[in-house]
């Protein structure tokens, strides 16, 4: 039933790329739409780095009380906070939680540096990640010798990926613990989120009893949210992803609306609690 409903609702939609994978609190596949499709997700990449952040600190290789300098070579417009605040040093706990409640691209540049990309290509490694990876930094534009992208994943990679953070089986329950305490301070609840009617500034730890963490990312051309909501042990981890051409119509308010869609057949799913 949860498959038909998916597969009536993506083929409604035209000239959009969609790709789809919901799990149950288990992590079993309940429906699928060219889940195994390597798509581009934008900032859902950034998802990879607050993991090995987690994992550094928790193995000691790194603090999240280390103070970090803002760096004017690593500044990025869009989304973030950082860029607009006097504060010229964060802690690097800090700058995940801005990573993580509004994407922030500046915070996520200086961590990345902090980090270092072979770090995180290695942990997309160890997790098994095949089609999942973030490639760059974030940049204002992309010349020909950058990364096309700044992520690309598989919905039914990135469905596991947050079915083992809710059951805290990623890495180990420290990491898994880090990384949906941070992704729980999110405030983008424009796509799938959008049909629970959260208050995007106060869901932690639940509202409405419903626990709720995701991660979202947004492109010219790209949708993507990832994420695990439920009502006690009755919980679906999914990850939607729209993809289309930027240079054609605009097709972003009707992806929206099919995203909404999708919450709402997750929310009866999970049901009224």
């Amino acid at each position: 039933m949860l498959q038909r409903s998916i597969d009536d609702l993506l083929g409604m939609s035209a000239d959009v790329d969609w790709a789809m994978c919901i799990r149950d609190a288990s992590g079993r596949e309940l429906a699928r739409s060219n889940a195994d499709r390597a798509m581009q997700t934008a900032s859902i990449g950034k998802l990879l780095l607050l993991i090995e952040v987690a994992r550094q600190c928790n193995s000691g290789e790194l603090s999240g009380a280390a103070l970090v300098e803002r760096d004017p070579e690593l500044l990025v417009a869009d989304s973030g906070l950082w860029q607009h605040l006097h504060v010229d040093k964060l802690s690097i706990d800090d700058l995940c939680v801005l990573i993580a409640s509004v994407s922030d691209n500046l915070a996520t540049n200086v961590v990345l540096k902090e980090v270092g990309l072979p770090a995180v290509r290695a942990l997309a490694e160890s997790l098994g990640l095949v089609h999942t990876a973030l490639h760059d930094y974030v940049r204002d534009s992309r010349g020909p010798a950058d990364p096309t992208a700044l992520s690309t994943g598989s919905a039914s990679e990135l469905s596991h990926v947050m079915s083992q953070l809710f059951r805290h089986a990623l890495v180990s329950p420290a990491v898994s613990q880090q990384v949906n305490a941070w992704l729980t301070t999110g405030v983008d609840v424009s796509m799938v989120a959008s049909a629970f009617g959260l208050d995007p500034l106060a869901h932690t730890p639940s509202h409405r009893n419903i626990v709720f963490h995701n991660k979202t990312g947004a492109d010219p051309g790209v949708r993507a949210d990832v994420g695990t909501v439920g009502r006690g042990t009755n919980a679906i981890s999914y990850a939607v992803i729209a993809n289309w051409d930027p240079s054609g119509p605009d097709r972003t308010d009707a992806v929206l609306e099919r995203m909404r869609a999708v919450g709402t057949i997750l929310k009866t799913t999970i049901g009224s609690g």
